[in-house]
């Protein structure tokens, strides 16, 4: 069996068996498939497709690349969340202490940033000494002790899509529902979960762009989980302007420390209760949706997910005086302001391009090694449907070097769309697959 074979006829759209996937998983997590063929490959997949009898044989790869996490002796149903990667999106990091403190038992494997979007590990790790790279004892006995664990992939836990991840990220991969479908199945399967809340995004600032392949990811993800006997759930939700009004790691925390104690974004808090709401469901804690909703709810109101998330935060080596004092996060140096350019309504703002501007200047990653520099982002001060006034502030760019920040200015500035009249309103949740 040879790799460019396996290349050649994926480019040209035909099926790989279940052997031939497992051949080059299996030599890339052992390093006898070099980095460019692998790309080629993705590229290969990327244009190609692939059915579903080739995304369930690559998730299955995937998983026992390394080994699966048993929860067994943890009382209760074990449910996660994952999002397919949006601007602004910090929902996991008040979702998940909300759904802990209503009583369910959340293992949380949470990804890096990927293209233009955040990653869960990037804002949590703006938190000084916060450690995502717990051992599999460690996240064990966290989840015994408090319900919750935020972790990355260990060597241990689906050790190909590690790979994986970083390589599509760097060779404009990241698109491709296949391996969104894959990456995020396997991890999850393997971190020893019962039930799993996805937010599947959509529109500008998502890498899927159309309800049509939102919804066959989100079809295709919910399958994968059934057929491993997994409660699974799907929301649909729109992407085209920002979650929030904070992008940017320690922005973002801020944000989440914000919306924790009930002072949130409307949108935010609003997705948020949600997808808790449903992990709670799926965990078996509340009989009914309904009821899910209450005690989430409640958990918002007295301030339990709050004082879950910053017990977490110091049970994982960071400091949980971040969460009161923003100072000690990391800040930037330098801010620059973008003006309205004549008054009017704010009538979309191109998420991507806030997304992309706020990558430029240290908040995400151009190449697989890059550092992330926690400190930089964007943050609004307008939402689409507001009314902004000729010459007033729409965001706020906070960097902490000099070059790139004009270009990342001129891109957040066209992000912007300003009209005569309000736009009519979209919703935010779109569809419930599962």
């Amino acid at each position: 069996m040879r790799t460019v074979d396996l290349i050649h006829r994926k480019r040209d759209g035909e099926e790989l068996s279940v052997d031939e996937i497992r051949y080059l998983v299996e030599g890339y997590t052992q390093e006898l498939i070099p980095d460019y063929q692998l790309s080629a490959f993705l590229m290969a997949v990327f244009f190609s497709g692939m059915t579903d009898r080739e995304v369930g044989a690559l998730t299955d790869c995937i998983v026992r690349s390394g080994q699966t996490v048993d929860l067994s002796d943890i009382p209760g149903l074990k449910v996660d969340k994952h999002s397919t990667g949006g601007v602004g999106d910090k929902t996991s990091l008040i979702a998940a202490p909300l759904a802990a403190a209503a009583g369910a038992v959340v293992p949380m494997i949470s990804g890096r940033a990927l293209g233009h979007t955040g990653g869960t590990l990037d804002k949590l790790e703006a938190i000084p000494g916060f450690r995502t790279n717990l051992t599999i004892e460690e996240f064990h006995q966290q989840l015994l002790q408090h319900g919750l664990a935020f972790i990355g992939q260990t060597p241990e836990i689906a050790p190909a899509d590690g790979k994986l991840y970083s390589l599509r990220d760097a060779t404009a991969t990241v698109e491709s529902i296949p391996l969104i479908a894959s990456s995020i199945m396997s991890k999850k399967l393997a971190a020893g979960i019962d039930g799993l809340i996805l937010d599947v995004k959509v529109g500008a600032g998502a890498f899927i762009k159309r309800q049509v392949d939102a919804r066959r990811l989100a079809q295709m993800m919910v399958a994968i989980g059934r057929r491993m006997d997994k409660r699974v759930q799907a929301l649909i939700t729109d992407m085209n302007q920002p979650l929030g009004f904070a992008i940017g790691n320690a922005l973002e925390v801020m944000e989440v420390s914000q919306t924790l104690q009930n002072a949130g974004p409307v949108d935010l808090t609003r997705l948020s209760l949600e997808l808790a709401a449903r992990m709670v469901f799926l965990a078996k804690v509340a009989p009914t949706l309904d009821e899910a909703r209450e005690a989430v709810q409640n958990c918002l109101l007295n301030g339990a997910g709050y004082r879950k998330f910053r017990d977490v935060i110091q049970a994982q080596g960071g400091n949980p005086q971040v969460l009161d004092r923003f100072e000690l996060l990391p800040n930037a140096t330098g801010v620059r302001e973008i003006v309205s350019p004549r008054a009017g309504f704010v009538s979309a703002i191109d998420a991507e391009d806030i997304g992309r501007a706020s990558a430029m200047i240290g908040a995400g990653r151009d190449r697989k090694e890059d550092a992330i520099d926690h400190a930089v982002g964007v943050i609004l001060e307008v939402k689409v449907g507001q009314r902004a006034d000729l010459g007033a502030v729409l965001c706020r760019l906070y960097y902490t070097k000099d070059e790139r920040v004009e270009d990342a200015a001129q891109l957040v500035e066209d992000a912007f769309r300003i009209s005569t009249h309000a736009p009519e309103e979209r919703e935010l949740i779109l569809e419930v697959v599962g």
